[in-house]
């Protein structure tokens, strides 16, 4: 079976992580969204054409032609004209039943296997509040009776979460598909069009379903992936006198020096130097080559490739992106003094990020004077600096390289 991935878009809601890259290859526990993708894809298909576009020749550089024993080929998404567009692109390099799944959210395998055993249909999932997706009505034998965007009244918990198994006649459909209020050809419109015809399901998840909308997103994917997927292993070398408990992975390569105090679940990736004399708390993610020394503590926060908080800071609740250098004293406060939800800028708007707990989204190549502090959910632009005792009360975006 094959598989199409949708990977094409700029992604200008996690700025400034995807600035530099795009988004399938943000990480997650040290693995790009790309990674986990094709991961839970392995024995389900034998090969994945990839829509792209947006700084798309670093996908290719990145994975090449084949990923274990999946076989990739990459399709240019021009312009950006839906999801549907996007999946119509495929059509020549599509022979059979075929996956369609975004490609900035994580599944669970258990549940595209089940997906890829229909024979046409889509993940969905229960949700508290539809409004905010599109919903199925089903019958009571799972087909579909109808799918509505983001509806006024709500008819139905059943969220379509972006995962689907087609026939190669939704190809046929697409073609005859209207653009929507929005320009784009949607596949949304198709999935109702085969509903009418008859045999169109939904699957159910079983799994997980982590949706990678904002930057505190890959928090909240990691929080998960950690304390459920995590396979500990010290593949390092840790001194005596570090302290580890809990589940920790410990890459190739990595050193844990002594009066390292570790709480898992902690994933270090390899070739990275850790301590003496610091605090990795749960839920800490620290990618391969990375530095983090004296007097430094680091609690539920996601650090990229070859990354340096050396002495004396604080880290919490964070994302810190590529070859980032946070100067003696850097603090990133995760808490406001109210307890509401932190709210985030994002092109212009205030967005409730759901989190009361979030600290800064830093991209790369970001070095900070000492003694910087930053306010809670700040965003750092790539290539941006801050002087010493510098206090960071709004998103730093001077350098932006959009």
């Amino acid at each position: 079976m094959q598989a199409i991935i949708m990977a094409a878009g700029k992604s200008t809601r996690t700025y400034p992580l995807t600035l530099t890259r795009p988004k399938p290859l943000l990480k997650v526990m040290n693995k790009t969204i790309l990674e986990h993708q094709l991961d839970a894809l392995e024995g389900v298909i034998n090969s994945a054409v990839l829509v792209v576009g947006y700084k798309q020749e670093m996908i290719r550089e990145t994975y090449g032609d084949r990923y274990r024993d999946i076989a990739l080929r990459y399709v240019p998404q021009v312009e950006q004209l839906g999801t549907g567009h996007a999946v119509l692109q495929c059509a020549d390099q599509i022979d059979g039943p075929f996956l369609a799944m975004n490609g900035d959210d994580l599944y669970a395998a258990e549940d595209l296997r089940n997906l890829a055993n229909a024979e046409q249909a889509a993940l969905v999932k229960t949700v508290p509040d539809p409004r905010l997706y599109g919903i199925y009505e089903v019958a009571d034998d799972d087909r579909v009776v109808r799918l509505v965007e983001k509806p006024k009244e709500v008819f139905s918990n059943l969220a379509n979460i972006g995962a689907y198994k087609f026939t190669p006649e939704v190809f046929d459909i697409l073609r005859t598909t209207k653009p929507s209020e929005r320009g784009e050809i949607e596949i949304t419109s198709a999935i109702q069009t085969l509903a009418e015809r008859g045999d169109f399901r939904v699957v159910k998840v079983a799994g997980y379903w982590l949706p990678i909308g904002y930057p505190w997103h890959l928090l909240d994917a990691n929080e998960y992936l950690i304390k459920t997927q995590l396979k500990p292993a010290i593949l390092g070398d840790v001194f005596a006198g570090a302290h580890l408990t809990g589940p920790i992975f410990v890459g190739t390569g990595a050193k844990v020096r002594p009066g390292a105090v570790i709480d898992g679940p902690v994933y270090i990736g390899e070739g990275s130097d850790i301590g003496p004399n610091c605090w990795l708390r749960p839920g800490a993610t620290i990618g391969n080559h990375c530095r983090v020394g004296q007097g430094v503590e680091i609690k539920n926060s996601i650090l990229f490739d070859y990354t340096a908080v050396p002495h004396l800071s604080y880290v919490g609740d964070s994302v810190l992106g590529e070859h980032v250098n946070f100067g003696c004293g850097t603090i990133t406060a995760n808490f406001r003094h109210d307890g509401m939800n932190h709210r985030s800028m994002v092109k212009g708007e205030l967005i409730d990020t759901g989190r009361r707990k979030l600290g800064a989204i830093v991209g790369d190549y970001v070095h900070t004077g000492i003694h910087t502090s930053i306010y809670p959910g700040r965003k750092l632009w790539p290539h941006t600096s801050t002087l010493p005792g510098q206090v960071v009360q709004r998103d730093l975006m001077d350098g932006a390289n959009e």
